[in-house]
């Protein structure tokens, strides 16, 4: 009796989940479409776009030529050099050079646990915007991005709008395709998450957030410091319980950034992602993410032994219902964000369960990750 309780309980509260993912994604519909259009109302609001920049002068230069297309007028930009040593501070400088809207915070040295949400702080403390917008050195981002953010923070009651991020797909062999698939779906479950309001996490390099917002948490130096700092940093605003945080579908919001060049790469980069879901320093993150990675664990390992026990069926039928669920929900909304790949998306989609299972699997049983070269520790760990 216990054992049917177990195996058909987890399959109907695994499926119930990503059904209340998919309302989620339908209330963030709604809301996106009665805001389609919109143009920013009265005095523009100042935004400052900040960027945080390591050793990037092979990735920068797409988008340092698509922030000088921007329409929006009332910006400033803010790079933060992070120490960096291979011609990157002369690009920058080039930008710069005769932009009374733009300057660059130069570090020396960096003491921070996490490098990059150090050298963010250093941007917001110079940046005199309304709102923060913050993107990474190797994205592109449309003419409107600027607009398009601004315009979606008007509603007084939003702290924070996260924006898609989906990759730029080198080829559209498996290994890329994969890249794209996985970008996309990880939005899904924010999307979804933000339209229940339990946003967990967001994109970092497609994030806006209203100082006001800020302001309240505490500034951005009382964010915890966590491996996915923009998780860290939308955590805060949520649990202030005044601000609602919401993700943008619109295309005038999407920006693309490069592939990994590598299964090593791409392995270290989700890896950190999951660490940091798994571990952050948000107990409510903590709670959603770790289930979340668990039972999709769970269903898959479950494969292998149903020769033996067949019984285990509904485990591992859940996971697949809800994956392509999923792969539904995420080629309807971003598929023209995405290669055009057809059938092949199936296999993305058995393959995604099995990959966040391996990368659970090594979180929890503490295998490393790094970020620029520097090693990335879990919350609680000092050494």
């Amino acid at each position: 009796m216990a054992y049917n309780i177990f195996r058909f309980g987890f399959f109907a509260v695994f499926v119930g989940l990503h059904i209340a993912l998919m309302i989620g994604l339908f209330r963030e519909w709604l809301w996106e479409n009665r805001r389609r259009g919109r143009k920013t109302a009265g005095a523009m609001p100042k935004v400052s776009v900040i960027i945080p920049i390591h050793n990037e002068a092979g990735r920068i230069r797409g988008l340092l030529e698509s922030l000088l297309r921007q329409d929006y007028p009332v910006v400033e930009y803010i790079f933060v050099d992070d120490r960096s040593n291979d011609g990157s501070a002369e690009m920058l400088k080039s930008f710069t050079e005769g932009r009374r809207n733009s300057q660059i915070i130069t570090l020396k040295n960096n003491p921070g646990w996490n490098k990059k949400q150090y050298a963010l702080t250093r941007g917001i403390k110079a940046a005199g915007g309304d709102f923060f917008l913050f993107t990474d050195a190797d994205c592109e981002v449309p003419p409107c991005w600027i607009s398009a953010m601004t315009a979606r923070l008007q509603d007084t009651g939003t702290g924070i709008v996260i924006g898609p991020v989906f990759r730029k797909p080198a080829s559209t062999d498996f290994f890329h395709l994969y890249q794209c698939f996985d970008h996309a779906v990880r939005y899904m479950y924010l999307t979804g998450s933000s339209g229940l309001g339990v946003a967990g996490g967001g994109f970092g390099n497609n994030l806006i957030i209203r100082r006001e917002a800020l302001d309240q948490a505490g500034g951005y130096e009382a964010v915890p410091s966590s491996p996915t700092e923009d998780a860290a940093l939308i955590a805060e605003i949520r649990r202030l319980g005044t601000w609602k945080i919401h993700a943008a579908m619109g295309k005038d919001a999407c920006i693309f950034t490069g592939s990994e060049s590598s299964w090593a790469a791409l392995f270290n980069q989700t890896l950190r992602w999951n660490n940091g879901g798994l571990f952050g320093p948000d107990p409510a993150t903590r709670l959603n993410f770790g289930f979340l990675m668990i039972t999709i664990s769970m269903g898959i390992l479950a494969i292998p032994l149903l020769p033996l026990l067949p019984s285990l069926w509904p485990l591992s039928a859940a996971v697949m219902l809800s994956m392509s669920m999923n792969s539904a929900a995420t080629l309807g909304l971003f598929g023209a964000s995405l290669p055009a790949a057809g059938p092949r998306y199936i296999l993305q989609t058995v393959f995604t369960p099995c990959y966040f299972t391996i990368l659970t699997i090594l979180g929890f049983s503490g295998k490393k990750t790094e970020w620029k070269g520097s090693p990335v520790k879990v919350q609680g760990s000092h050494k």
